[in-house]
């Protein structure tokens, strides 16, 4: 069994997608950044799918080109093949949906870094690795990248693997026409003809558009097209016919497109094309490789393709595979896909990046807890919560399973300095002891302030709530949660919502669980749950059966600490360990407490407060790892 399922090769950029919609790219005001590339899209949708996908390419030695290598390995592409260039730049594409036929863009391309593929990176190793190599049209437009091209394809026959051309024809890639004319997909050129047919024999699967193998075959007669391809090549022949659907020729071509073995269509709104054709690639190899038959591969290419033309941008529309699933089980209910909540929280849900199979969390977001201390102003508080980031790095070691809560108005230093240390970190939206829930000045009341905040920042909001609220204090606080959810949802944004009944009303076993089917009720499906210490194991029970009823794919629960003893955080930790979906902790005042008051109050200095939080964050660890220990003496895990 080989370790990889396909290598694909070629283009590799970032799509700078226009926000707005409508409008001329001209007159777009903010763009969206996204993996993008024919070859590079394919690998992510693949793998999406559930294939060990790999690519070959080249980026540049720049922001850029590190965001599309950690993009990659979030989405679990092997990059052994991306060589970083350190004299090119990476590939930009900014892109526009201007209406349902019009999508304008540009390349940005000029001596990119993937355009300077040459055989050197081909290594026949890592080829061999692979079931099968897929290759796209552009970079056979050049000698360089058409000779590394053409290694590939000669060592993956050589190792039994099959290949696959995605024709991707772009006039202006080819230097056929201008800069500004990057939406034309199709300009006759008999020299562009020729070196296609010059290298069809290769493939065992070709796939086109009808104006592509217009190009392959040197005709705008599509069935003619066809069979001067076939004339060249014994490959299975998938023709995308658009709203038609697509066609496969697995022989000799008949005289009616129509005789093409078909899979069924899905009767979705267009709203982006872009991208439509490399996640029916996406699919359609799904099957090949899992040697479905070609109606039922064009099944999923057909769906895959739907959802990237119902949705924003390329690779963020693919499905991954138990979406695909469920699609295909359930059918179309809302035509523009993108407003499906069903499947749009399944998309969300199933597609996020990262694994936090443990959280320990030190909460540092504290802002009316600090500013009540002798001696605390904004500038001091500042200054201190760069103490506990450091603490916290101390403790964490570079090890994965650890992060920080922390505020922008107060910790804003610390708060950016986490940045790119592999912590996770979670900023708080709320106005500290605020019911009805008010959001912090920065959000504005509609939490629009979201687009500012950074894609890794998880948004926490502190809500103190009861099942036996007024209504009208229900309905305010419902609302507030609303708008921060979708604003959240918008700006890409992970959320945890932290919810606090003790100090509003009484509590029972079933006080919590209510609280959360309630949340799920009006529409908000957190990533996160950030909990009180629940005092039985039933109320643990009913509260985390109330989630995974609700959504099974959760991220999990942190269970909050409340400026509890060590004492009595160890009890909470060894009920709530017995509990899968409790993935953590996330405590604050234990940690800190005693330090900060001697701190503020002069009474020892920087290393000293570091060297306190440090040993208390580790006690904390240690008396989770012993509850986590325990458990699975008992259970016999």
């Amino acid at each position: 069994m080989k370790p990889l399922d396909i290598i694909t090769i070629g283009r590799s950029s970032v799509d700078l997608y226009g926000a707005q919609v409508g409008g001329r790219l001209e007159d777009m005001g903010s763009f969206q950044k996204y993996v993008g590339g024919s070859p590079t899209n394919m690998a992510t949708g693949t793998a999406r799918l559930g294939l060990k996908s790999a690519l070959i390419t080249r980026v540049g030695d720049e922001h850029m080109g590190r965001f599309l290598r950690e993009e990659l390995v979030k989405e679990g592409v092997d990059v052994r093949g991306v060589k970083t260039d350190p004299e090119r730049l990476t590939a930009l594409v900014l892109l526009g949906i201007r209406d349902e036929n019009s999508f304008p863009l540009i390349f940005y391309r000029e001596n990119c870094a993937d355009m300077a593929l040459c055989e050197e990176d081909i290594e026949e190793g890592f080829i061999a690795e692979a079931r099968a190599v897929v290759a796209t049209g552009t970079h056979l437009s050049h000698p360089r990248t058409e000779a590394a091209v053409l290694k590939a394809l000669r060592l993956a026959r050589q190792h039994g693997a099959r290949t696959a051309l995605d024709i991707d024809y772009r006039p202006n890639l080819w230097g056929l026409s201008g800069h500004g004319d990057g939406e034309n997909r199709f300009i006759e050129s008999a020299a562009v003809t020729e070196r296609l047919q010059s290298h069809l024999g290769l493939f065992d699967l070709i796939v086109g558009t009808e104006e592509e193998f217009h190009i392959a075959g040197g005709s705008t007669d599509t069935l003619e097209a066809l069979r001067a391809v076939r004339e060249k090549t014994s490959a299975t022949l998938i023709c995308k016919r658009g709203a038609a659907g697509a066609a496969a020729f697995t022989g000799k071509i008949p005289q009616s497109l129509d005789e093409g073995q078909t899979g069924p269509g899905f009767p979705i709104e267009v709203f982006n094309v872009l991208g439509a054709g490399d996640g029916f690639m996406s699919g359609l190899l799904k099957g090949w490789l899992d040697d479905e038959t070609w109606p039922r591969a064009l099944e999923y290419a057909n769906a895959c393709g739907a959802f990237a033309v119902s949705r924003h941008g390329c690779t963020p529309a693919y499905p991954s595979l138990e979406e695909l699933q469920f699609f295909l089980k359930r059918g179309v209910k809302t035509p523009a896909l993108r407003h499906d909540r069903e499947l749009d929280q399944l998309h969300w849900s199933t597609n996020r990046h990262g694994e936090w199979p443990q959280m320990r969390v030190f909460a540092f977001d504290h802002r009316i807890q600090m500013e009540e201390l002798d001696g605390a102003t904004p500038r001091r508080i500042g200054r201190f919560k760069d103490l506990c980031l450091k603490a916290t790095l101390a403790v964490a070691d570079g090890r994965p399973g650890y992060g920080l809560l922390c505020d922008d108005r107060l910790g804003r230093s610390a708060l950016q300095a986490a940045t790119g240390t592999g912590l996770w970190v979670a900023r708080p939206a709320e106005l500290p002891g605020s019911r009805p829930l008010e959001f912090e000045a920065e959000l504005g009341p509609d939490a629009g302030g979201l687009s500012e905040w950074p894609l890794h920042q998880v948004v926490k909001v502190l809500c103190f709530c009861h099942p036996e609220d007024e209504a009208a204090m229900r309905a305010a606080q419902e609302e507030t949660l609303k708008r921060l959810f979708t604003s959240a949802r918008r700006n890409r944004l992970e959320f945890l919502l932290e919810i606090i009944p003790s100090k509003v009303g009484p509590v029972d076993d079933d006080t919590v669980a209510t609280l959360i089917r309630r949340t799920y009720e009006i529409g908000i499906h957190p990533d996160w749950w950030k909990l009180e210490p629940l005092t039985s194991a039933r109320a643990w029970e009913t509260a985390c059966r109330a989630i995974e009823e609700n959504d099974p794919h959760c991220r999990g629960v942190v269970v909050l600490g409340l400026d509890a003893s060590e004492t009595e955080l160890a009890a909470s930790f060894a009920e709530a360990t017995r509990h899968k979906l409790v993935k953590g902790f996330a405590v604050g005042r234990t940690i800190f407490g005693d330090a900060a008051r001697d701190w503020f109050a002069d009474r020892i200095d920087d290393e000293t407060a570091i060297a306190r939080m440090t040993e208390n964050f580790t006690r904390l660890c240690g008396l989770w790892d012993q509850a986590l220990a325990r458990n699975d003496r008992e259970t016999g895990a």
